[in-house]
């Protein structure tokens, strides 16, 4: 027998681990501060009528990695990148609960944005070079694990309890039990499908219903010029091109009702003290034969108006650099240095998604300015939130509402985690309260920047690329400009969940660094022109830029977040972090090398400078096939501008329903103080101001909160831009909603007036900059218009005489108009049909310059033997005051609201900003809210002195 041949050796080739996902749990060590347990904790007990009594809380951070990790490499990324060894640990798997505990988890929906898982799977790609980054994908979530004094409560009211106070499922799921799936969803390519959408043979009914239905929001007029358009052209529109013009001719992104011709007519009433208005010294408008007005162009003829008309003085021609034509105005800080501001609003995003509305908005914002001129530096970020009282019963909230504590809380946390990360510093605000905010809340952002004169102003060339720089494209946002033209529901949420979003600052805080680089080339700016992508995306951004040159796009250029988008959402979507460039194709490979070592995203998606007979034109590709094509005149000017009728009757106006709020009858002059220093609209911010970063960049000169123990809410903030010069910026805000048509809180009839409420508006911003020490030489103003549908003719009345004010106030402080916005459609009808339309509310910026910080000074009172004056008239008209909703006055003494002076103000203003510069005033308070016995209060209090 034969010995069989030794048997070849068998070599072991190591195999690649699976594709898998790794759940890794990271909590804090026993002892610790656990604040998002504190935060349930204190939700439970106040959830108590509907939660067992709540024992307690543990939070745990859930990280589920999809990629091919070993269980080393997956202990490894635990332990060294996850966890902080002093008061953390980690776990990976699933530890399980307590016998008693009940878990809930609250994880982001497949495709909304989570900022921190894409800063993980950066940071676990950086750590495992073998991984590449296609081959990671993040998801994170919160889990909470509570016990109970008593037995566990049911399914049904786990989930209502964290649906109400910890998360929101339009954007979020929630889990009852440790949530660790096999594998992650994942979106899929679809057939390329060119569609066309036959409108040429519809009828007036059809064409509304198409508007709606596609979320085009259009009127008749615009939907039957759209069709004239494609009836004209033989053809019908292809779907991105209606939504091209839909987004194009959106309210949001056209202001076309403040820029309308409308028709004015003012009646007469009974009981009423507000003025007829006095048109004989106005531009832009004809008085009829039956004291009728026609108004052509609303915007023009009042805002902008004031705005040139003073630009024609030779003290501002200088000063006002660019006004109305950009993303932000500029004005003048000093021979090489100009200061850009915006202020923007993101109300019906915060409605349905409260933390990534306001986040967002700021983002955007911020945006703003990075793509003002060729891009400013922003240096200070400012809010301002509308919402209802916090103690509303949550048994009175309508369906699809969220409570107004909750919509402040995350409204908040948007801002603040977006501007802390930034690194820029929030530095002024307000929060105001109002029933009527209940379904609508307003969320107003804004930014200020640096930016060096003659960086001021970009144009796009012919030849130059479309070159897209940071954040990739996803649906988040879709119809976002459209849904901000629309009025509110009780399915809103629902309907309109792809048009919230949720932003990533840290990708924009890299996209800043490398526009700035670029800007400041040494071999000069890199590129010609600079905007951002906010409403309506590429389309509007893209849309803009080449109004006068045209461009060419090619959509399958751009990157995608995941797999899936057709060719319309691509060009419509809203994500943020996304900022178009116009570059010169021999800086192309320069700006290549400074996005690659930044690791921020460039694309090239088209080229601009493209014509059609002459004409310029918008030119879609996708995949190298054409999908849309539109001429640049039609689609910026083609939208009708049918005339429009207000009316506007002096009579006295009763809110929608009375609150139980206050009761009637005088009180002593200390409970009354008690009283209205507890008002939630007086009662300190704090807790607000104090989650801003207001220090970072080093640059705050007068802070949020003044005093000894910086607990003293300033009258406004000072900011110094450059820190070898001793010019500031001061910032503050003014409005007065109690003021306008909507009356007291408590129902009480007031003859109130938006005229009125804008002129408070604009003497209070004045005011609070003055206070800290501005030149009321130099002090420019923004206006935010938040009103209710203006289809309305009595509300559109209201917005007349709104914007009349804008200019009668602007003309009689000397504080030209720079920038601002308008949000038009801020109500909300119920689930059985009941309309909560919103107080019409104007928000005032000011910016004002400071010639010398060392001549600033603040409200806290300084020192024990220092005079306290008043300066200024008192009158008895408290009509909207808050003595009157707190019912500390009777009924009648609260009818007639304030009254401005338009000669004692300005000249009131201008003396006490003399006094200041002559070092004569230790402190200044402006008279506000609660009139003076507030004010001397708040001083008081702040500086320590009795």
């Amino acid at each position: 027998m034969t010995a069989a041949p030794p048997a070849e050796p068998i070599t072991q080739t190591p195999t690649e681990p699976p594709l898998r996902v790794t759940r890794i749990e990271v909590r804090l060590v026993v002892g610790q501060a656990d604040p998002h347990a504190a935060a349930a904790a204190a939700a439970a007990a106040a959830a108590a009528q509907d939660l067992p009594a709540v024992a307690s809380v543990q939070t745990t951070r859930v990280y589920l990695i999809e990629a091919a990790l070993s269980d080393a490499q997956a202990h490894d990324v635990a332990a060294q990148l996850l966890a902080d060894p002093v008061n953390q640990q980690a776990h990976v798997g699933t530890e399980s609960p307590a016998p008693t505990a009940a878990v809930v988890e609250v994880h982001y929906l497949p495709g909304v944005m989570d900022p921190v898982a894409q800063s993980t799977r950066d940071a676990i790609v950086e750590m495992l070079p073998t991984l590449s980054a296609d081959a990671v994908e993040v998801r994170t979530a919160l889990r909470y694990d509570l016990t109970f004094h008593a037995e566990r409560p049911s399914d049904v009211a786990l989930v209502t309890f964290a649906q109400d106070h910890l998360a929101n499922t339009v954007v979020q799921s929630i889990h009852l039990t440790p949530y660790h799936p096999a594998a992650f969803e994942h979106g899929h390519a679809q057939p390329f499908t060119l569609t066309h959408v036959p409108i040429r043979d519809l009828d007036e009914a059809a064409l509304m219903k198409m508007s709606r239905e596609a979320h085009l929001f259009l009127s008749l007029a615009e939907m039957q010029a759209i069709q004239s358009y494609y009836r004209e052209s033989q053809r019908e529109p292809t779907d991105i091109e209606l939504e091209t013009l839909a987004q194009t001719w959106s309210e949001h992104c056209v202001h076309k009702t403040l820029k309308s011709t409308i028709h004015y007519t003012e009646g007469s009433g009974n009981g009423h003290t507000a003025s007829a208005i006095d048109w004989s010294d106005r531009p832009g408008h004809e008085v009829h034969g039956d004291g009728s007005v026609t108004i052509h162009n609303l915007l023009k003829s009042t805002v902008a108006a004031a705005t040139f008309k003073l630009r024609e003085q030779p003290h501002y021609a200088d000063w006002l650099v660019s006004v109305f034509d950009d993303n932000a105005g500029i004005v003048k800080l000093d021979d090489t240095h100009g200061i850009a501001i915006k202020v923007e609003t993101h109300n019906h995003p915060s409605a349905i998604e409260p933390y990534g509305g306001a986040a967002t908005g700021i983002g955007g914002c911020i945006r703003d300015i990075m793509g003002t001129g060729l891009a400013a530096l922003p240096i200070a970020n400012t809010d301002t939130f509308c919402v209802a009282p916090p103690d509303t019963d949550p048994a009175s909230l309508p369906a699809g509402v969220i409570h107004p504590k909750r919509v402040l809380q995350r409204v908040v946390d948007g801002v603040r985690d977006y501007g802390n990360r930034m690194g820029i510093p929030t530095v002024n605000g307000a929060v105001y309260f109002h029933d009527d905010y209940l379904g609508n809340p307003l969320v107003y952002a804004g930014c200020v920047g640096l930016i060096p004169l003659d960086k001021c102003f970009g144009t796009p060339s012919p030849g130059d690329k479309v070159v897209i720089l940071g954040g990739r494209t996803g649906r988040d946002g879709i119809h976002g400009a459209t849904f901000s033209s629309a009025e509110l529901t009780d399915t809103h949420a629902d309907e309109f969940s792809h048009a919230v979003q949720i932003g990533n600052a840290i990708t924009q805080k890299k996209t800043l660094d490398v526009i700035l680089q670029a800007r400041d080339h040494a071999n000069g700016c890199l590129y010609s022109a600079i905007s951002d992508c906010g409403a309506g995306g590429f389309s509007s951004a893209v849309g803009e830029m080449g109004e006068k040159v045209g461009a060419h796009i090619e959509l399958s250029n751009a990157p995608l977040k995941y797999a899936g988008l057709t060719y319309t959402e691509i060009w419509i979507s809203e994500a943020q972090e996304r900022m178009p460039l116009a570059v010169p194709p021999e800086n192309l490979d320069t700006l290549k090398a400074l996005a690659a070592a930044e690791d921020v995203e460039l694309c090239v998606l088209g080229t601009f400078g493209y014509e059609e007979q002459g004409v310029p034109t918008l030119k879609l590709d996708y995949l190298g096939q054409e999908v849309g094509k539109l001429a640049m005149p039609f689609m910026h000017d083609g939208i009708p501008t049918p005339t429009r009728s207000a009316t506007w009757s002096p009579n006295l106006f009763t809110t929608h329903k009375p609150s139980p709020r206050g009761s009637e009858g005088q009180a002593p002059l200390g409970d009354q103080l008690v009283r209205l220093l507890a008002h939630p609209n007086i009662a300190s911010k704090h807790w607000i101001i104090r989650q801003y970063d207001h220090e970072v960049q080093a640059g705050s000169a007068v802070k949020p909160l003044v005093g000894p123990q910086q607990d003293g809410a300033s009258d406004a903030a000072v900011i110094r831009p450059k820190f070898d010069s001793p010019r500031g910026v001061a910032l503050s805000v003014g409005m007065a909603p109690h003021l306008a048509e909507k009356a007291n809180a408590d129902g009480t009839a007031i003859d109130g007036d938006s005229y009125q409420a804008v002129l408070s508006a604009i003497d209070e911003a004045v005011r609070n900059v003055i206070c800290v020490g501005a030149d009321p030489t130099r002090i420019a103003i923004l206006d935010n218009f938040c009103w209710p549908n203006c289809d309305d003719p009595k509300m559109l009345g209201s917005l007349v005489r709104a914007a009349v004010a804008c200019y009668d106030g602007a003309m009689a402080y000397h504080t030209p108009f720079v920038s601002g916005k308008d949000s038009l459609s801020n109500q909300f009808t119920t689930e059985d049909g009941r309309l909560i339309t919103i107080p019409q509310t104007m928000l005032i910026t000011a910016m004002g310059i400071t010639v010398d910080l060392t001549r600033c000074v603040t409200m806290d009172a300084k020192a024990p033997g220092n005079l306290l004056l008043i300066v200024g008239n008192t009158t008895p008209n408290l009509g909207g005051s808050h003595l009157v909703s707190t019912g500390l006055a009777t009924a009648s003494a609260s009818r007639l609201v304030p009254r401005v002076d338009l000669q004692r103000g300005p000249a009131t203003a201008h003396t006490i900003a003399q006094l200041i510069a002559d070092r004569l005033i230790a402190s200044a308070h402006d008279c506000s809210d609660g009139g003076m016995l507030v004010a001397a209060a708040e001083m008081a209090f702040a500086g320590r002195v009795g």
